[in-house]
């Protein structure tokens, strides 16, 4: 699995003209899956992603998590993040899991972060959305489970 981690102070994503999902402080999350991902990998990193200190203490310093400051999330399905752009001038998506996978890991992710009592929104799996967000710091980050 593959997530960008944006810090972010209010965030929302549309479909069709409706907002399925909006939060104010906290983590805008594009998460991309890939063949070889396994419900441990999106434990890994919904573990790591509550617990990541990039939110700022009482000092300016990052210190702080997201569980540590009540942030939200709004997670965004996003196979591009395996586009292989080596090649031509066209991605190659190879890399990205068939969609009944994917969606099955991407509900577990959200699953598995909302079970660590962090609010959760989500955009429509597959679908076109239109994702705004306020990016606070800018702070982006990438997170993969393999080391």
């Amino acid at each position: 699995m593959r997530v960008v981690v944006q810090r972010s102070k209010g965030a929302k994503v549309t479909v069709n003209g409706e907002v399925t999902g909006q939060i104010s402080k906290g983590l805008v999350l594009l998460v991309g899956v890939t063949h070889e991902d396994k419900e441990e990998d999106a434990a890994y990193l919904a573990d790591k992603i509550a617990n990541l200190r990039i939110f700022e203490d009482a000092d300016e310093k990052m210190n702080l998590s997201l569980l540590d400051v009540g942030g939200e999330i709004l997670s965004v399905s996003q196979f591009t993040l395996y586009g292989d752009c080596r090649k031509g001038r066209r991605p190659n998506f190879m890399d990205a899991a068939k969609p009944e996978q994917a969606l099955e890991l991407y509900d577990a992710f959200n699953r598995l972060l909302r079970e660590k009592g962090i609010q959760v929104e989500t955009g429509i799996f597959g679908a076109m959305m239109d994702v705004e967000l306020t990016n606070d710091g800018p702070v982006t980050l990438i997170l993969e489970n393999k080391v």
